[in-house]
Parts: C-alpha cells; sequence; structure tokens
C-alpha cells in the first residue's frame, strides 16, 4: 500500500513561530530594518531619539561607526558649546547644526559656509566654473538659497569671481559665519535636538 504523501505546512504562515537570529541572517529582510524604518523622522516635530538614532547611527549600543573611527563622545558634545568654530570643525557637529537650521528655514546658511570651505581647495584651472555655481546657487538676487548678505557684500562678490580666486567668496562667508554665530549658534546650544544628544551621551557614558 502506497503511503499518503503528507503536506508539510509553510513554516512562515504557521502562527507564533519564532526564528533565531542565525535563521533570519541573510534572508535579505531585518527585522531592525523595519523597527529602524517605522523610527526614521519624516517632520522635525517627531520623536526626537528616533532622530537622534538617524543621526548618531549606534549611539545607545556603543558599537564603533564604520563611517567614523571613534564614537561621539559627550565630551565632544560639550566642546561644541564652546565656539561654533569647534561645532563647524567636527563633521557629526556641521550635520546635527545643519538639521537644526534646517527646522528654522535657514539651512542655506551652513550650505554656503561649507561650498566656500570646499572651494578654497578647488584645483586653479576650476575655479572660475565653481564660483559661478557657488554664485548662482546662494549670492545671486534671484538665487534658490539666497543667502542674507547686504547689497555691498553682495555686488563685491560678484565682481571678484569674474576674476576667480580662492578667496572672493571670503567676505560674504564672513557675514554669513558672524550671522550664525550670533543669531542661530545660541538658539541651538538651548535646542532639543543639542541637549537631548548631550543627555543621551552622558547617560550612555554612565552604563
Amino acid at each position: 500500500m502506497r503511503a499518503a504523501a503528507i503536506s508539510m505546512p509553510k513554516l512562515d504562515k504557521m502562527p507564533g513561530m519564532v526564528f533565531s537570529a542565525k535563521e533570519l541572517k541573510g534572508t535579505g529582510h531585518s527585522l531592525l530594518d523595519d523597527r529602524t524604518q517605522k523610527r526614521r523622522p519624516k517632520t522635525f516635530g517627531m520623536d526626537m531619539k528616533a532622530y537622534l538614532r538617524s543621526m548618531i547611527p549606534h549611539l545607545e549600543s556603543g558599537m564603533k561607526s564604520s563611517k567614523s573611527r571613534n564614537i561621539l563622545s559627550a565630551d565632544e558634545v560639550i566642546q561644541w558649546s564652546q565656539s561654533l568654530e569647534k561645532l563647524l570643525a567636527n563633521q557629526t557637529g556641521q550635520d546635527v547644526f545643519g538639521n537644526f537650521l534646517k527646522s528654522e528655514f535657514s539651512e542655506e546658511n551652513i550650505e554656503f559656509w561649507l561650498a566656500c570651505e570646499d572651494y578654497k581647495k578647488t584645483e586653479s584651472d576650476l575655479l572660475h566654473c565653481k564660483a559661478e555655481k557657488i554664485y548662482k546657487a546662494f549670492v545671486h538676487s534671484d538665487a534658490a538659497k539666497q543667502i542674507n548678505i547686504d547689497f555691498h557684500t553682495r555686488e563685491s562678490t560678484a565682481k571678484k569671481i569674474k576674476a576667480a580666486t580662492p578667496t572672493c567668496f571670503d567676505e560674504a562667508q564672513k557675514v554669513i559665519y558672524t550671522l550664525m554665530e550670533k543669531d542661530s549658534y545660541p538658539r541651538f546650544l538651548k535646542s532639543d535636538i543639542y541637549l537631548n544628544l548631550l543627555n543621551d551621551l552622558q547617560a550612555n557614558s554612565l552604563k
């Protein structure tokens, strides 16, 4: 007598099944990715902890980030409060401050400042082309991301880029730096973005 074929139910459709981490490895879909995706903030009004996790990938676990040699420390973040210069000297500091400026709809300031820093490293034969792009993006009166500078500085910069040199944006960059230093930077130090990041790092260091 032939034995009746037994149809085995598919494991992935059985209710209540629990899989080990080893079994889930290599499936091409991470449950952690699902949770992270659900936590990812879509506006600045969403959960700040989720925002901080997206900025500092391994903050809570203490794991070393694949993109940086050192884990961000509370001491580093405290140093950001000493001066805008120290804040902008740190790559993560630039990112966090940039996101704060986005919440205030003034991200063009740090974008212009960073563009100027990059411009100074440009090879001489590419200066004119890059200067034109920066001018049209940030300085021109019809620029999509027009920075807030006075008429004299705007006109002076327009003249300087005609014979582009590594310093032709220095005057405008200084105006924007001063604006951030006196206006946005003090508010940043009192913001939830900065204070929650600092508190999380300090709490993490005590574990």
